[in-house]
């Protein structure tokens, strides 16, 4: 695997420095500042490869090209900006940058509802709660049908929550859904956040199937003319939302989307946080089904709770999955196909100097630190119990 490392750009509480020091040799980054649908020039592409490579690094994805969301309803238009993607793809491959994570949540990107939920160690960590997110949906949001969405019992949890909260804990609750977390690319009023969600009012699942479909027939050939490898990120939390159609969620969501286009140049990023989330979702399986049609690797872990609606985002060898087994079908199919995949240890916990720092939400230095060393050792472990390598004396 190759090891990387997640970075913001300059203005990343993490340096270029503090990467390298980690052991990771791969940076995955993106050019945050351009707005959503726009093309990147390759000038500006080449400045930021210029600078990573000066620290020693080689930027090996591109997490992410944020997809407009024109393109997800299918709006008139839609076509010039998937040119736009597309032309950007061309530019990060010409600069030797050639594979590319996106994603097709509609509206929103990555959600939690708690950014600094303590463990029984001290540690902060990411937390989505289902009961907090309902509160959100029906007493703030407002939104039109809401209540259809929940059971009985789940509106008198949501109920609970909002008597049970304050003032600054539901500005803090709104903030972490709407503002926008690290990556998302986009930030929201409430009232723009009810318009978004407006205008997905008429597409379903098989309508946005089908704008996926759309979206790809003009992208592929772009990504396999330039050499480039497109990674679909999973939807994260891998279930509806806000009764936004959610299509990226399963195994059987997964192999629909692989069946769209046959190049290998459509493929996926396997994220073991936001698959490992749903129960119904065996890891090592998918790593098995997709086989070569993944192209990057997000390893973390989440923890689902009493409602496992519910989860938080655990240790990178704790909570659901069996990580063991996920990294051994990973080398497994690095050794098939004589190709090495990018990987980057996801979402870390807030630990130690962490908690007094500056850091991004989700990203913290040592936090990462601890899970890049884990991951390294496990993929090591396997080497070794595999007969592929000695232990160093």
């Amino acid at each position: 695997m190759i090891e990387s490392w997640r970075w913001f750009g300059p203005q990343d509480p993490v340096s270029l420095q503090d990467i390298r020091q980690a052991g990771a040799t791969g940076i995955v980054t993106a050019l945050h500042d351009i707005p959503n649908g726009t093309f990147w020039p390759e000038e500006d592409i080449a400045a930021r490869r210029e600078m990573i490579e000066a620290a020693g690094l080689e930027w090996v994805v591109t997490e992410s090209i944020p997809v407009h969301e024109d393109i997800k309803t299918g709006a008139p238009g839609w076509e010039q900006w998937a040119q736009n993607w597309a032309g950007t793809v061309r530019a990060l491959a010409h600069q030797g940058v050639k594979t590319i994570c996106y994603n097709f949540m509609p509206v929103l990107d990555w959600t939690r509802t708690d950014l600094d939920y303590r463990l029984a160690d001290g540690a902060s960590a990411l937390r989505f709660e289902f009961r907090a997110y309902a509160a959100f949906d029906l007493f703030i949001l407002k939104r039109e049908g809401a209540e259809n969405d929940y059971s009985e019992e789940d509106i008198a949890e949501a109920e609970a929550y909002w008597a049970e909260s304050s003032d600054a804990e539901r500005n803090r609750l709104t903030a972490n859904i709407i503002a926008g977390l690290p990556g998302s690319e986009e930030s929201y009023t409430l009232e723009s956040f009810s318009d978004c969600l407006a205008s997905y009012r008429e597409i379903g699942r098989e309508d946005l199937f089908q704008n996926l479909k759309n979206f790809l027939d003009v992208v592929v050939p772009a990504a396999e003319e330039a050499g480039a490898l497109l990674a679909l990120h999973p939807d994260d939390p891998p279930r509806s939302l806000f009764g936004l159609p959610r299509i990226v969620s399963s195994l059987a969501d997964l192999e629909r989307i692989a069946a769209m286009n046959g190049s290998n140049a459509h493929g996926f990023t396997l994220c073991t946080g936001s698959l490992g989330a749903h129960p119904d979702n065996d890891l090592p399986a998918i790593v098995e089904a997709l086989g070569a049609r993944i192209h990057f690797t997000h390893l973390r872990a989440t923890r689902r709770e009493t409602d496992p609606r519910s989860f938080h985002e655990d240790a990178h060898l704790a909570g659901d999955i069996d990580m063991v087994a996920i990294v051994r079908a990973i080398r497994h199919l690095e050794r098939k196909t004589q190709s090495a995949l990018p990987m980057r240890p996801d979402h870390g916990h807030r630990i130690l100097n962490d908690l007094t720092g500056t850091s991004t939400p989700g990203y913290p230095a040592i936090g990462r630190l601890r899970g890049l060393a884990e991951l390294r050792g496990v993929s090591r472990a396997i080497d070794v119990l595999d007969g592929l390598e000695t232990i160093p004396r």
